[in-house]
């Protein structure tokens, strides 16, 4: 059996009826043929007459215009800064060559004009104008876009591993993509055989990447921050610890919902269009149900629940990531509040991550086992509501970056050891990367080895980039290290986020938009893929400047 689609120009006074019976006398000689469905094309769908476009449309317009008037005013901030300063200098001059009495008198003359500038701008740069400025497309372009760390004690390589991250689930995104609009489908058999294909059947180790990031991002600079209160020397009542333990908590939770769902929400809401646009609109049948999941499920995304229900009813299917993401760092936060309360609090914090650690391999193979999942190159999204996005399987990497985000703040970043045990530990990395990766082979992986590869794979692979931090932190990275802290790819680390929101929207719109199917082959794979994520990185660039980058500098205001 096999199932065909086929285009045919017919008169717009054919109903959906009369093309099935037509089609049907006219295919049914010498074979059996069962009509699936009739789509028309262009379909009934008008973008005009949704309501969901005037409301993105309202709030993109709404965004542009308050980003446009931001922009106007710190140039015009900034012209008068220059305009004071170049006067300072012309007052300096005049004094120099008026007077020899004052050897400093140009300094004088400068620093005056300074006081007094300086005075003005604070009569001006209140609260309301740091407000409207963090909207300026000048500061947040001049951020996203700066080539050096904004702290001196950042850990570098990680702005590497998030591009290279991003980069490979682009590539898997877009052979998928291909497949969907290929015309020899036959051919995605023989590429499925190839040794080099389990790079992207094998990619769902590259969110475990983002993952273990976070998990050490929010531990270190958690307790980096708050190694830097000074608390009282009094020992505080069982009721003064909760309340501040329960303060803290809804802090790290607010700023985490506000900081991530304007983006996340304006994206939701673009996906929704272009997809019910699509349905209507392409002569390709996308396989993605976003018009109708979106509409009745959009509010799971926004509560950050959507990975606990079936794949059917995901609206954005990637987004997951997001779903567990969220949930790990409130588990995250829940502990952090914890563990800085005392040696006994922090012993309970990490017994707790043993805990779910151990809970999470179990279940996952327990899981494993129950539904006898068979590790397959060809079906790397098998048991995908059971087993592939659900945070039970997820949390290893995030809870390995937790204890290394720990880890190197205790040691201020640099964890000394002998050359040979840096060569032990980047054999055994680089062994274990290869070996999850490339190590299941065509003929796959029998019940209990999948098992085991499906409970430890991605906690081994955490485990891997915890290696990688730590080498690389402590001057062990060598020519690794020099990649994964190139300053030019800072840029780049900075818009993931945004580039994996919107990334599969860009790729459905411009594949399913043809006029007709394309011809696989690897060099038109290599050409689609540089297009996807050069537009990716550009309009993740537009969505940050306008939804992302101004709620971060607002929630720095308040939680100044």
């Amino acid at each position: 059996t096999r199932q065909l689609n086929l285009g045919e120009c017919l008169p717009k006074s054919c109903g959906a009826n009369g093309v099935k019976r037509l089609l049907a006398l006219d295919l049914s000689h010498g074979a059996s043929v069962t009509i699936v469905g009739v789509r028309k094309v262009p379909g009934d769908y008008s973008l005009l007459e949704d309501f969901k476009v005037h409301l993105v449309g309202g709030a993109t317009l709404t965004a542009v215009i308050i980003v446009a008037v931001s922009t106007l005013v710190d140039v015009a901030r900034i012209k008068r800064k220059k305009r004071k300063i170049k006067d300072a200098e012309t007052e300096s001059n005049n004094n120099c060559r008026q007077s020899n009495i004052n050897v400093n008198g140009s300094t004088d003359a400068i620093l005056s004009s300074q006081q007094k500038e300086g005075k003005k701008q604070r009569q001006f740069s209140g609260i309301p104008l740091r407000i409207l400025l963090a909207f300026s497309a000048i500061g947040n372009s001049k951020k996203i876009l700066a080539l050096e760390n904004v702290s001196l004690d950042a850990i570098k390589c990680i702005h590497g591993l998030r591009f290279l991250s991003i980069a490979w689930i682009i590539l898997v995104h877009t052979y998928l993509e291909i497949f969907a609009v290929a015309d020899n489908k036959s051919m995605r058999l023989i590429t499925e055989r190839e040794f080099a294909y389990q790079t992207i059947a094998n990619a769902s180790f590259s969110v475990d990447t983002f993952f273990f990031i976070s998990g050490l991002l929010v531990t270190l600079t958690y307790f980096r921050t708050d190694s830097k209160i000074e608390r009282p020397k009094r020992e505080e009542t069982t009721c003064q610890s909760l309340q501040s333990s329960t303060s803290s908590f809804l802090i790290l939770l607010t700023y985490r919902l506000f900081r991530l769902t304007p983006a996340y929400l304006f994206v939701l809401g673009l996906n929704e269009i272009i997809m019910r646009y699509l349905h209507s609109e392409s002569v390709f049948s996308p396989a993605i149900i976003d018009h109708i999941s979106c509409t009745s499920y959009w509010w799971r995304n926004i509560l950050y629940i959507n990975n606990f229900y079936p794949q059917k009813e995901f609206c954005m299917l990637w987004s997951w990531y997001i779903a567990n993401d969220t949930q790990f760092y409130i588990i995250t936060s829940f502990l952090l509040v914890i563990a800085v309360r005392g040696p006994s609090h922090l012993k309970f914090a990490s017994i707790a991550c043993g805990t779910l650690m151990l809970t999470s391999w179990v279940t996952t193979f327990v899981i494993a086992m129950k539904f006898d999942y068979v590790v397959r190159v060809e079906e790397p999204f098998a048991l995908f509501d059971q087993l592939y996005d659900k945070p039970w399987l997820r949390i290893g990497p995030y809870l390995v970056g937790i204890s290394m985000g720990y880890l190197l703040f205790r040691k201020d970043c640099k964890i000394a050891m002998p050359p040979i045990v840096a060569v032990i530990g980047w054999t055994l990395s680089l062994a274990c990367l290869g070996s999850l990766v490339y190590g299941v082979g065509r003929q796959g992986l029998v019940i209990p080895t999948s098992a085991f590869y499906a409970a430890l794979g991605h906690t081994a692979w955490g485990l891997s980039m915890a290696w990688i931090t730590a080498a690389c932190s402590s001057g062990y990275g060598g020519i690794v290290n020099t990649f994964l802290s190139s300053k030019f790819l800072l840029p780049l680390s900075r818009l993931t986020y945004c580039a994996y929101l919107v990334h599969p929207v860009l790729m459905c719109l411009t594949s399913f938009q043809l006029d007709g199917p394309l011809h696989l082959h690897i060099s038109m794979a290599v050409v689609i893929y540089l297009g996807n994520l050069v537009l990716s990185f550009l309009c993740a660039f537009v969505i940050s400047i306008m939804f992302e980058a101004p709620v971060v500098n607002l929630l720095k205001i308040v939680f100044a």
